[in-house]
């Protein structure tokens, strides 16, 4: 068994993840990957192989499982796309785009590296499903289902600056560590929280919850 395999396993069953082997294994080389640029590029902080499994792979896993239901229950299973916005190496994008390979998955960041990383992790990992894009968010116009976002800014500022990039049913899902009471109340009325889910991430002792909005129809 490879190194971190048994943790990455052990995880998935708690998330009541189905993946096949091969995307386990995809998962791993991604690991694998981020720690051979990190010395490199600094593409991450966390630089621990334990702590990477954790606060980087199945923490983004945890909203695997939110997102599939979202996608369902919006009639999205095949051909949705996805933006994962300040993407950095990559998290949750790359772990979306392996564990749900009918998902186009775009991941931007400003920063020239770190866009390059995700293309190489495309290539790398045959994730025909996973684009790189070095740009700022709010120059973007196509249109995407879901766009996503982990600890990359305020409520306010996330949808505000990814607007332009919503489809017309489109939603916002944002990854957080505790509850942003405080971030929520200063949305504009044009947006709304419509579901707000608590997150356990294995092995990780802190608070973590996921937040879905949407613009804000008129009654």
């Amino acid at each position: 068994m490879r190194s971190g395999e048994q943790d990455l396993r052990a995880g998935l069953k708690v998330l009541q993840l189905d993946l096949e082997d091969h995307q386990v294994g995809q998962l791993l080389d991604y690991l694998d990957l981020i720690a051979k640029w990190t010395k490199v590029y600094n593409l991450t902080a966390v630089r621990d192989p334990a702590e990477m499994m954790t606060h980087h792979l199945l923490d983004s896993l945890a909203a695997i499982a939110p997102l599939r239901c979202h996608l369902q229950q919006a009639g999205l299973g095949q051909g949705a796309s996805l933006l994962d916005v300040g993407s950095g190496a990559g998290l949750p994008g790359v772990v979306i785009a392996v564990c749900c390979p009918a998902v186009a998955v775009t991941c931007v960041d400003t920063v020239a590296k770190k866009a390059a990383f995700i293309k190489q992790a495309a290539l790398a990992l045959k994730l025909p499903n996973l684009t790189g894009l070095h740009a700022r968010v709010e120059t973007i116009n196509r249109p995407f289902d879901v766009i996503c976002s982990r600890a990359f800014a305020s409520l306010v500022d996330f949808t505000q600056w990814s607007a332009g990039a919503l489809a017309l049913q489109g939603v916002w899902m944002a990854m957080k560590a505790k509850h942003p009471a405080d971030e929520i109340a200063a949305l504009p009325a044009t947006v709304e929280v419509f579901h707000v889910e608590q997150l356990q991430v294995p092995g990780l002792d802190a608070e973590r919850c996921l937040l879905w909005l949407r613009p804000k129809t008129a009654a």
